[in-house]
């Protein structure tokens, strides 16, 4: 994880974060919409990355501060099932 934030967001992200400019995100300032965005949409590859360039306790970081309706149900199950964390319930 030498250096990881100063590396730029591989363009096979893209579909996972396509609301975003990828030349503009910081993978350390940002690392929660894309943590959460990759869990939720990505495929093996995107998160074979994710978990290159992020540690267990950024990727429980991420969900426990996401808000569950913001994630497809599937998605939520399976990654608060595989890193035993779960989401707020509600933005307040």
């Amino acid at each position: 994880m030498n250096n990881e934030h100063t590396k730029e967001i591989p363009q096979f992200l893209k579909p996972f974060l396509w609301s975003y400019d990828l030349s503009r995100l910081d993978m350390k300032k940002h690392k929660n919409i894309i943590i959460k965005n990759i869990l939720d949409l990505g495929t093996i590859q995107a998160t074979d990355w994710m978990k290159e360039n992020y540690t267990e306790s950024d990727i429980k970081e991420a969900i426990k501060l996401s808000i569950r309706s913001d994630w497809s149900k599937k998605s939520i199950n399976l990654w608060s099932f595989i890193y035993d964390v779960q989401p707020k319930d509600a933005r307040f």
